[in-house]
């Protein structure tokens, strides 16, 4: 029998009855650049939220915990990302402090953002000629070279006397908020403000070069070496690379500090800091930036407690300076010995187990 043929075919309902995407998926098919400066901008607005319902001391803590987050996010990214050890990076914070305060000595008509580009360009060129000269070194070699740097940079403070002001320093005066701010925004809050602003730029850049091409080729490297190599990743340039991203960071990282505190001395930038910066990164987690977040909060708040302990119970000056450093080794310990993949890997650990039940 012949079938009809003048009939029309009954509408397709296929189109019709596919749900909408939902919320995560439409995030994750956002590029990933996009997804990292979204996140920024509602960091942001936490940041900003938080400091209009808290005071200029908070602000001030706020500020030391953003810096001090960049600085450990950059040692991150060469440590956890690529493998490379460094116990110099408190030398590459010297050096951005410090050109932070020339720069407003010797050029004040600069405005802060152009200060901090060069900052970052001349740590980046510190960055190149250490990551150049140590490509080629590998575990205890490279960290003792890095250990180098950190204990010889300050010495150039005492050296050249005129110019960084020997064992006092410099101190430099930078501008406040903006006059329309005024009554609205203190000093404080404006430094916390404009320290986040770049710290969370330069985060969400980090995060984008860690999930990228570049992020993969460090990751090879930090597993395997030799077998990056045999598949075709140019594995001393990417160190270089590595090196040189951290670099950059941790020299923002201290010309954010000059700002905030306004002086910049070089017993700040001692071995004790790069060695701070290292411990702090393994009490965080290694491999993420949510474990700089928490070494950063850690660090400074660590402190806080510890000198505030020390005041209530009326301890003696040297307890009270040495008190925040056995705090921080005591919770150092406790945190690997229950949580051996850090504050991040240990909370993870428990929202998976929460997931689970």
């Amino acid at each position: 029998m012949s079938t009809t043929t003048g009939q029309r075919p009954e509408p397709s309902t296929e189109a019709a009855s596919t749900p909408p995407p939902s919320l995560p998926e439409r995030w994750r098919a956002l590029p990933l650049p996009a997804r990292n400066l979204l996140g920024a901008a509602a960091a942001l607005l936490a940041v900003i939220a938080f400091l209009a319902v808290t005071g200029d001391l908070t602000a001030l803590r706020l500020a030391t915990v953003g810096y001090t987050f960049l600085a450990i996010a950059g040692l991150q990214l060469l440590v956890g990302g690529s493998g490379q050890i460094s116990l110099g990076h408190g030398a590459f914070m010297m050096i951005g402090a410090y050109s932070m305060a020339l720069l407003v000595l010797h050029l004040p008509m600069l405005p802060l953002a152009t200060n901090l580009l060069i900052v970052v360009a001349v740590s980046a060129v510190a960055g190149i000629a250490v990551g150049a000269a140590t490509a080629r070194l590998h575990g205890p070699y490279l960290a003792g070279a890095t250990l180098i740097l950190a204990v010889g940079l300050p010495g150039i403070a005492h050296r050249y006397h005129d110019l960084f002001g020997g064992s006092n320093g410099l101190n430099i005066r930078t501008v406040g908020a903006p006059p329309f701010l005024d009554g609205i925004v203190t000093t404080s809050e404006w430094r916390a403000l404009v320290v986040w602003f770049t710290v969370l730029l330069v985060l969400a850049a980090l995060a984008t070069i860690s999930g990228g091409r570049l992020g993969r080729r460090m990751r090879a490297i930090r597993d395997d070496e030799t077998a990056a190599a045999m598949s075709g990743i140019p594995v001393g340039r990417t160190k270089v690379v590595a090196f040189v991203i951290a670099s950059a960071a941790g020299g923002l990282a201290g010309g954010l500090q000059a700002y905030v505190l306004g002086t910049v001395t070089p017993s700040s930038f001692s071995l004790v800091l790069s060695l701070t910066l290292i411990a702090a990164l393994v009490l965080g987690g290694i491999g993420s930036l949510w474990g700089a977040l928490w070494a950063a909060v850690a660090i400074v708040y660590l402190e806080v407690w510890a000198s505030d302990l020390a005041k209530v119970m009326d301890l003696d000056h040297n307890v009270q300076h040495n008190l925040p450093i056995v705090l921080f080794g005591v919770v150092l310990i406790l945190v690997l010995r229950f949580w051996p993949l850090g504050l991040h890997g240990g909370l993870q650990a428990l929202r998976n187990r929460i997931a689970r039940r």
